[in-house]
């Protein structure tokens, strides 16, 4: 599938690349915001005014039990607007670009933060040190840019590891890998155990040991992090390093999946996460490495529902590491209603579990996480905690061309990594040209 540019000076046109495939007045810069606590502590505003609250589809899931308590206890509605992702970001582009804005507060994802922060409202002192250390280093870091906040954070994702327990349990299968590969049959840790088990599984054409997704690149990136790289594509002082041996190596090992050891479906290079999950879901394959929403959202048609395990992430030389996924809320500076905004920001920072309650079933806080994760239904979160909170999971590269190095630079240079005969220390260097063109080096 061709995608789209990303966003440039000239068009905003962005492509779905994201975890969230789902069917389903103050003045600017000075707001002060207060301590963080929820908005029934603080004096109420005159009730029966409306926030809109533009979204998309995962928004909706997510804010609609929240945006109901909001209503019940101040008097104030929430309309969520909902829209396809791309004409989400367009439609904020559109607004923020012309000045005219018709919403209060935007439900983003956070690799927009760079590109609408000068149209966003400062949110500094929401950020104690008491919500800091309730929240994934990971998750504040990208909250910002350029050392100002600009979203509150509401959810976030990361990948982890999914397994059908119906294989792997099995004593058959247990006797029959351990005969063949020296070590028991368990969920895959490290790289060579996740390979081991994937060509274990194999069993063309009615199963695969898992899938290689050569048009998304966040898996790929995760396997950088794991291979100890201090950054993916750029380092912290904006330093192009996309040709390093962590991404050489992840690029060998994620590519070899599909063309060294075939335990893959053909077509990886158009594969991306609704093919990968359509594929679990369908029992052909045995393991998937997918966002932790997948796990509430297995259908109970699925020949795999009830069968499913989950782990962590897998770990490289580096150890476990991948990329989070967070959304956050944000304010138009020019919102008409930013007074009440700041409010429902607070507020649906306070009531976050109720998001976890939702089809998504996702959170943004460490408590949060905690509070489910022995819960039945939520077996996905200690996996998530344990990923989100392992020291090389990283976020990418807080840039406004982020997107653009995605769909002109990362997804074309894996798909060619898994077509025939790949070069990959020459399709890095290409690919350490084009990022440096981008970001204005040369």
């Amino acid at each position: 599938m061709v995608q789209s540019e990303g966003p440039t000076t000239k068009s905003p046109v962005i492509s779905r690349r994201r975890f969230m495939q789902v069917s389903a007045a103050a003045g600017a810069a000075g707001l002060a915001l207060g301590t963080g606590a929820s908005a029934s502590t603080r004096r109420p505003l005159a009730s029966g005014t409306s926030l809109n609250v533009v979204c998309e589809g995962g928004g909706h899931l997510e804010l609609q039990s929240i945006a109901n308590l909001f209503k019940k206890q101040t008097g104030h509605s929430v309309n969520l607007i909902e829209l396809p992702y791309q004409g989400l970001y367009n439609r904020i582009y559109s607004e923020l670009s012309n000045g005219n804005v018709t919403f209060d507060v935007i439900a983003g994802d956070a690799i927009w933060i760079p590109t609408f922060a000068n149209g966003l409202l400062p949110l500094n002192s929401f950020f104690t040190p008491a919500i800091k250390a309730d929240l994934f280093p990971a998750t504040v870091q990208e909250a910002q840019y350029k050392g100002t906040f600009y979203g509150v954070p509401q959810w976030t994702n990361v990948e982890i590891l999914y397994y059908r327990k119906d294989l792997f349990e099995n004593s058959t299968e247990q006797k029959n890998f351990k005969s063949k590969y020296g070590y028991d049959l368990a969920p895959p840790t490290t790289w060579k155990q996740f390979s081991d088990a994937a060509q274990f599984f194999t069993r063309s054409p009615s199963l695969y040991g898992t899938d290689v997704k050569a048009d998304v690149e966040t898996e790929y990136l995760a396997t950088v992090l794991q291979a100890g790289s201090p950054g993916v594509v750029l380092d912290s002082k904006g330093k192009v390093i996309i040709d390093n041996a962590a991404h050489l190596a992840a690029l060998e090992f994620y590519s070899g999946l599909n063309n060294q050891y075939h335990v893959a479906p053909p077509g990886a290079a158009e594969a991306g996460w609704t093919q990968a999950q359509t594929l679990f879901y369908d029992g052909k394959t045995a393991m998937t490495r997918f966002w932790g929403h997948l796990y509430r959202q297995i259908p109970t048609s699925s020949s795999v529902y009830g069968k499913v395990g989950v782990a962590p992430m897998i770990a490289g030389t580096a150890g476990v590491a991948g990329i989070p996924g967070p959304f956050y809320l944000s304010i138009p500076k020019k919102s008409p209603n930013s007074a009440l905004a700041l409010e429902f920001l607070h507020f649906a920072y306070a009531h976050g579990s109720l998001g976890a309650q939702s089809g998504l079933g996702l959170a943004a806080r460490i408590s949060t996480f905690k509070q489910y994760e022995n819960k039945k239904g939520y077996e996905n979160y200690k996996a998530m905690l344990a990923t989100l909170n392992a020291p090389h999971t990283k976020t990418r590269p807080l840039t406004p061309v982020w997107q653009q190095i995605v769909n002109t630079v990362l997804v074309p240079m894996l798909q060619k990594s898994v077509g025939s005969n790949p070069n990959f220390p020459a399709l890095l260097k290409t690919a350490k040209t084009q990022v440096e063109t981008i970001v204005g080096y040369v």
